[in-house]
């Protein structure tokens, strides 16, 4: 689902197509709609999919499959694959395929989270939640990065419910609609 954001590369929310595997092209299901010209289950490669590029990418849109044009993965994708599994595929090692799923799906969320987190910033918070904000999001860049075992923690930690718990009481910061 190689998609364009049109942000700069230097965005560390910008996805690198070329430096993943094609996560999104596996990863994730898709039903046939006004988006996807067919049903595909999650953890089944896109049937235009070859090696780790899209066949028919240069024509996405015009073969039926706007939803790949439109999808985002926030940079999760060459995150899974250079950081967590240091540039090995599943392609290669085909055992690999459901633990990058796994990855793939939780730094996905992760990056999110980060983003939500990102515009929080912009907010005039007091310094409690400013500080409180800082600290979720030093808790989505640990040292030495994201790991299998710092993921899996993540997944089952409290922080997917922290985060936007408390985003949630943010809501008195927001300006107000006339």
């Amino acid at each position: 689902m190689q998609g364009t954001t049109g942000r700069p590369p230097s965005d560390p929310f910008a996805p690198d197509c070329p430096r993943c595997a094609a996560l999104c092209c596996v990863a994730l299901a898709f039903d046939r709609s006004d988006l996807f010209a067919f049903d595909k289950p999650a953890g089944e490669p896109c049937r235009h999919l070859a090696g780790h590029a899209c066949k028919i990418h240069d024509r996405l849109s015009a073969e039926g499959f706007e939803g790949c044009v439109r999808y985002d993965c926030l940079g999760a994708g060459q995150a899974t694959v250079q950081e967590v599994f240091g540039g090995r595929s599943w392609r290669d090692e085909p055992a690999l395929l459901a633990p990058m799923m796994e990855a793939f799906r939780t730094l996905r969320r992760i990056r999110d989270l980060a983003q939500l987190l990102e515009a929080a910033a912009r907010l005039p918070l007091p310094p409690g939640p400013a500080a409180r904000r800082d600290a979720l999001a030093a808790a989505l860049s640990p040292p030495g990065g994201w790991t299998r075992e710092t993921l899996a923690a993540f997944a089952t930690g409290p922080l997917p419910a922290e985060i936007p718990a408390f985003l949630r009481t943010l809501r008195d910061a927001l300006p107000r609609r006339a």
